[in-house]
């Protein structure tokens, strides 16, 4: 029997299974990583997380060797449920309502997570990143858009980069409920602005 063939050889260019305590030490990662860039944004060093998580910066970079991979992994099953709900609202009979409806869920998420805003914005942040198959939130938003104007409900003469800087706007004031507010009153503005005929 070969070494390939024992029961628990790992086949060449398979992943091993961690071990159960770099399971804990991920999850530890994710934990911490999750609440500090929600609550402080993505200008957080990686060494200042794994500090937090009780870990060396060596053990975060394993698992994920950039601090994009890292917010890429906090978020991944937050942004595919952002690009359903685009999905659900593509289906909508109004395509003016699902852009806008879509457009402020967006606003009122990054007000209550800095390091969602900072995502979203582009901060400092390869938004590529954040792009993969089923996340890609930007792509969602433009697909909205282009259904909305299509419609007639969405002025013509904007498009996704106008769009996204308006939503860099309404995200650019202060985070918590005090910021969801404003972020309200902002959006209410940009629908005025941004509707056919306004």
């Amino acid at each position: 029997m070969d070494d390939q063939s024992r029961p628990g050889a790992v086949r060449p260019g398979a992943e091993r299974p961690l071990r159960a305590d770099a399971r804990r030490n991920r999850a530890r990662v994710l934990e911490v990583a999750n609440a500090v860039f929600a609550a402080e944004g993505l200008s957080v060093p990686v060494h200042e997380i794994a500090r937090r998580a009780g870990v060396g910066t060596g053990t975060v970079s394993r698992h994920f060797p950039t601090k994009e991979a890292l917010f890429a992994a906090v978020l991944a099953d937050r942004l595919e449920r952002y690009v359903a709900r685009a999905d659900e609202l593509a289906a909508a009979d109004d395509p003016g309502a699902a852009f806008f409806d879509y457009f402020a869920f967006l606003v009122e998420e990054g007000a209550l997570d800095r390091g969602l805003t900072d995502a979203l914005v582009g901060s400092g942040f390869d938004k590529s990143t954040l792009a993969g198959e089923g996340r890609d939130v930007m792509g969602a938003l433009g697909r909205l858009l282009s259904r909305a104007q299509a419609a007639g409900a969405v002025r013509g003469d904007v498009g996704l980069p106008e769009v996204q800087a308006l939503l860099v706007g309404c995200l650019s004031g202060r985070g918590g409920q005090e910021g969801a507010e404003a972020g309200r009153r902002m959006v209410a503005v940009v629908r005025d602005g941004l509707r056919a005929g306004g």
